[in-house]
């Protein structure tokens, strides 16, 4: 490997031709602040458009400054981080984005986790050096996230998550000097857009330019209504990451905290969407199972690949790109919305209660739930089976005007019947989860042997497309993973051009899956809080009892007393859906 030496504030440092100095200032532990510039370690998204001119850095023998971010170093470079010519263009640059900048932020949502606001912190920019006319934009309100262009300082890191991340396309810069904006095509809203939701825009941007819609209002009047039972669903990616808005380390399990925290603030019953995860699994998986054995036996009219459908934002990009492969995922609701059909029907029927007076919430790690729940598809005579979905990062926010002391509650047992679940439906909050619960069941309905180690490792990893070989006792299934949509395209076009000839395959829209979605709490490109929470996943599946779906004993009862079976007509009519084809709604710019 080549190398080249520099010095950086009268340190010397060697490193690989081609690294920025803002990489080798990083491995010096000299810190150079940044906005445009975003970095998510171990996972393949970096950019660093140089832009904003917040990194500038002196080097010896240039007239002007060069942005650290995107200056690669050179053999002999000496390199100053925070001379005075230094900090003068960075508090310069600050001051120019804060003149034309909302002054709003005791109510931003992004108060406390705004980068700009941390800047001007650290540079001790006081007040606001130059005065002048505002830019104004209409503000954006679609079913998950609200685009507030006004704290807009056009880094752009949006438009890089969303079109080279994500490969979505659904933001990209348009006009010029001061009407400049970051927008859909033609400044369309984000719902009138080939927009996912999946909210990792809302990660990637630095201050409240791009937010969560805010339900917690919602929430406070349901719990205080009288007429309303209102019950309380949470996803498994959220006990793994709550604790980190509390102070606890990353990757530190609450479950038990959580379920106390839900409990104190009122809900009358305190269910596990884990629950509905392992009735995903019975679904979705006799789906698979019933396509293999066709297709086993000379049937080659059933379609394969069967996808996973557990990720709304996955959901909706499918549907806008590749509509002529809607017959091919499973048409398994996700655990989500299986909750809500069975909480509005076999729960409200066994407490009494009518369903337009039985009000579900969810606790979600993902902002595309918000806007999955909405879905006319999902609703009954006008009535949602969810009715409200909250991000982890909300529930921390109620949780905090509430006056708990979370990290020293007490730990709670979730409520049944709804509330049992086994490990495999833990593991649905991290990449390879889903596939690999379906896997565990699957195998032993293909094979009718019992499965004796359950963990699946050839399904587990960080990389962001892989593949792998499941011996089904003979049969090699072979199932593809991807995390990250720009991912996902790639598996899905291989698929589709024949270049990969799968079984299954399960795809998430977030990076490391829901661990990483739009409604965490910030993890600021910190990839080791992302691993953090997935090897915290694993270790709630191992300490399970039971780590195979179709064990949950309450999983059965359901079947018993109500489904009858797995795809049973009762089944299909709860728990499954139908896909549409959205492509009309992708335009350029």
């Amino acid at each position: 490997m080549e190398t080249v030496k520099l010095t950086i504030d009268n340190r010397v440092a060697e490193v690989a031709k081609g690294t920025t100095i803002l990489q080798a200032a990083k491995d010096l532990g000299i810190d150079i602040p940044t906005l445009c510039y975003y970095h998510l370690e171990n996972l393949d998204i970096e950019n660093k458009p140089g832009g904003c001119r917040v990194c500038v850095v002196e080097v010896e023998g240039r007239r002007n400054l060069a942005p650290a971010c995107s200056t690669n170093c050179e053999e002999g470079m000496v390199v100053r981080t925070h001379s005075m010519r230094v900090l003068n263009a960075r508090r310069t640059v600050v001051e120019l984005l804060l003149s034309d900048h909302p002054a709003d932020c005791l109510v931003c949502a992004k108060s406390g986790h705004c980068e700009l606001q941390t800047l001007a912190q650290k540079l001790g920019v006081r007040e606001i050096a130059y005065q002048g006319e505002q830019s104004h934009y209409r503000k954006d309100l679609s079913p998950s996230i609200v685009r507030d262009v006004d704290k807009c300082i056009m880094c752009r890191r949006c438009e890089t998550m969303c079109n080279d991340v994500q490969t979505v396309g659904a933001l990209s810069a348009v006009n010029r000097g001061f009407n400049a904006v970051v927008s859909p095509a033609f400044e369309k809203d984000l719902e009138q857009s080939p927009c996912t939701f999946c909210g990792q825009c809302v990660t990637a941007c630095p201050t409240g330019a791009l937010t969560e819609v805010d339900h917690t209002a919602r929430v406070i009047a349901a719990l205080n209504d009288p007429a309303k039972t209102v019950v309380v669903q949470t996803a498994p990616a959220v006990r793994v990451a709550l604790g980190e808005e509390f102070g606890l380390a990353p990757g530190t399990i609450v479950t038990g905290k959580l379920a106390a925290a839900l409990r104190a603030l009122g809900f009358d019953r305190v269910f596990d969407t884990d629950f509905a995860a392992d009735l995903t699994i019975m679904e979705e998986g006799s789906e698979l199972l019933g396509r293999l054995s066709a297709f086993m036996n000379g049937d080659k009219s059933v379609k394969l690949p069967i996808l996973t459908s557990c990720c709304p934002a996955w959901v909706n990009f499918f549907e806008y790109n590749y509509p002529d492969m809607l017959d091919v995922p499973s048409s398994a609701k996700s655990p989500q919305q299986m909750f809500g059909a069975v909480a509005k029907t076999y729960f409200a029927n066994q407490i009494g209660v009518k369903r337009e007076d039985l009000v579900v919430v969810s606790v979600m790690p993902c902002l595309a739930k918000k806007y999955e729940c909405q879905r006319e598809e999902f609703k009954t005579d006008g009535n949602p089976d969810v009715d409200i979905a909250i991000s982890t990062r909300e529930l921390a926010n109620l949780i905090k005007q509430s006056n708990l002391d979370f990290a020293n509650l007490p730990d709670e047992d979730f409520d049944n019947p709804l509330g049992e679940s086994t490990g495999a439906g833990v593991i649905f909050g991290v990449t390879g989860g889903v596939i690999e619960a379906a896997t565990r069941t699957a195998y032993e309905l293909f094979t009718g042997k019992t499965l004796q180690k359950v963990e699946f490792e050839a399904l587990r990893g960080m990389d962001g497309v892989r593949v792998a070989t499941v011996d089904f006792d003979g049969t090699p299934i072979r199932i593809g993973i991807a995390h990250g949509l720009g991912h996902a395209r790639q598996l899905l076009d291989a698929v589709r051009s024949h270049e990969l000839d799968l079984h299954a395959i399960e795809v998430m829209a977030c990076p490391g899956g829901c661990i990483g979605g739009g409604g965490q709490p910030y993890h600021h490109g910190n990839a080791a809080i992302l691993e953090a929470r997935a090897k915290a996943i694993y270790r709630e599946d191992e300490g399970k009892a039971l780590r195979k779906s179709h064990e949950n004993e309450y999983v059965k009862r359901l079947y018993e007393e109500f489904l009858q079976h797995p795809m049973s007509e009762k089944a299909h009519h709860l728990l499954h859906t139908h896909y549409f084809d959205h492509s009309d709604k992708i335009e350029t710019i």
